[in-house]
């Protein structure tokens, strides 16, 4: 016969000790996946908001031929070119007019294609020519310029090019800079002021011991020809190291 069953029999536990240690050791993992990936989002946002951009304002010493030059990360447009050492280039970019480098606080100016007066652009390498683009308004381009000249703004003069030039629809802006010297530069001229780039211009300046500086800018800053010239020289020979030796620690 079975024996009978009492009050004070004791039951097994409907949940036991085992699988409420599993339950507990599951929501702390999940909790824990949970935080890290609203970290990992967090930081990939961050990444992709800044797209290859910095706001570092480390100062990095990089030479560039026979020059030495001083420059703040977030001036330098490529993350590859951010370090100290020999380079064959360096690509900056610059808003205008303050010639300050990138910033979250001023992301849009550098995000916004339909602001291109808002930034320029520079390229820094060796020279490879023995004249700049103002030396080479009288012995060269002075012969591709056609009879035809118009006025440009900020006391330009527009001169056109020759049908068999290689420079296609390309024209040429000259004038007289402060000192007395020839200034020249190249642009593409958009049919349409809302067609402006950033790089309608350009213009290249020799600098330093041996230094080509490439900048270019909107077409709608050239009435500021002037200013420009001026603030191009000053950034660079303020960036410009005499000593021309290179620190062996790397920015952080």
């Amino acid at each position: 016969m079975a024996a009978a069953t009492t009050g004070e029999e004791t039951h097994a536990p409907l949940i036991s000790n085992r699988l409420l240690t599993r339950l507990t050791i599951g929501v702390a993992a999940l909790a824990a996946l949970t935080v890290a990936i609203s970290l990992g989002g967090r930081l990939m946002g961050e990444r992709i908001a800044l797209a290859g951009h910095t706001e570092s304002t480390d100062l990095l010493d990089i030479i560039v031929g026979q020059d030495h030059v001083r420059l703040p990360a977030n001036t330098i447009r490529f993350e590859e070119q951010r370090r100290i050492g020999r380079a064959e280039r360096i690509d900056l970019y610059l808003t205008w007019p303050e010639m300050a480098g990138y910033s979250n606080a001023e992301r849009l100016r550098f995000n916004d294609a339909g602001r291109p007066e808002s930034l320029v652009f520079l390229n820094l390498s060796q020279s490879t020519m023995s004249k700049d683009m103002s030396g080479r308004l009288g012995p060269i381009y002075s012969q591709l310029f056609d009879e035809r000249s118009e006025p440009g703004p900020a006391g330009l003069v527009l001169r056109r090019l020759k049908g068999n030039s290689a420079y296609g629809d390309e024209v040429f802006f000259t004038g007289t800079l402060p000192d007395g010297g020839d200034y020249a530069v190249r642009c593409m001229m958009p049919a349409d002021e809302k067609q402006s780039t950033s790089a309608d211009c350009q213009r290249d300046i020799h600098i330093g011991r041996d230094l080509s500086v490439l900048y270019r800018f909107s077409s709608r800053l050239l009435p500021q020809w002037q200013a420009i010239e001026a603030r191009m020289r000053d950034y660079l020979g303020r960036a410009l190291v005499e000593d021309g030796r290179v620190p062996t620690t790397r920015a952080r």
